[in-house]
């Protein structure tokens, strides 16, 4: 059993909550038993260490399980161990090492996908992880960030997909322009998600063609040069007396949208 929070082992996962960590090694933090139960059910071949307390393997029989059937061994750390690996105040007592998987857009193009989302310079960890998680209930095809669009292995991003960080295929550190030559040469629309756009009620018929839509900055959205790359801006009707949505919000209701008419 690891016991020593000052262990150099403890700080090394410590440190992949920061980007140049994750950037310099490869690697990221998986936190809390749904995500690691993911990781392991979908993509075992990423994990390269799992840390457990106790009290944890004790009451995760089937965790521990999962891990054995993957062929990972669970290493036992103490309760202040695991709270110095974590990145959360409040551990929930498992710990995973993952790889990044790399994929380009041009690698998700070639699987003639009908539903993705590009997130374009939208910086808040907890909407980006929900975008993901909507984008896989909705059965989308790869989610793909560009710009200055957070770090998808961020650990509070990573928390926010809860597990669907696994489903789908993500794309990130390309170019705006990049993604949308790519994904128009695939034969996609662009839609742009922006107030300036029409009402989607108005343009339903175009919902079952397939479809990248494009998700701006959560406080200034898409810039007019930005728009004018999409073939057309589309906007969420305020029905009651809210001043806007959240952009996770929006993007969730887009991006169904498009499913239930692809599944028309």
């Amino acid at each position: 059993m690891i016991d020593n929070p000052r262990s150099p082992r403890v700080r090394a996962v410590h440190k992949l909550a920061k980007r140049a960590a994750r950037a310099s090694t490869g690697l990221f933090l998986v936190e809390g038993p749904q995500s690691v139960r993911e990781v392991l059910a979908y993509r075992p071949e990423l994990l390269v260490e799992l840390y457990m307390t106790v009290a944890t393997r004790d009451r995760s029989s089937e965790l521990v399980r999962a891990a054995e059937n993957a062929g990972v061994s669970v290493e036992l750390v103490s309760e202040q161990v695991l709270a110095a690996m974590a990145d959360t105040v409040t551990p929930q007592g498992v710990i995973a090492v993952c790889r990044t998987l790399v994929m380009s857009v041009g690698d998700i193009m070639a699987s003639g996908p009908r539903l993705v989302a590009i997130l374009h310079e939208v910086r808040d960890p907890g909407n980006a992880g929900t975008i993901i998680r909507a984008a896989d209930a909705a059965g989308a095809d790869a989610v793909i960030f560009t710009g200055s669009t957070v770090d998808a292995y961020n650990p509070k991003v990573v928390r926010s997909t809860t597990g669907s960080l696994f489903h789908v295929p993500i794309v990130q550190n390309g170019t705006l322009d990049d993604a949308l030559s790519t994904v128009r040469a695939a034969g996609l629309q662009v839609l742009a998600a922006d107030i300036k756009g029409d009402d989607l009620p108005a343009v339903r018929d175009l919902l079952s063609a397939p479809t990248a839509w494009l998700f701006g900055n959560e406080a200034r959205g898409l810039t007019d040069e930005e728009l004018a790359r999409a073939d057309r801006p589309v906007r969420l009707p305020i029905y009651g007396r809210a001043e806007s949505l959240n952009l996770a919000t929006a993007a969730s209701v887009c991006l169904y949208e498009s499913a239930f008419a692809q599944r028309s």
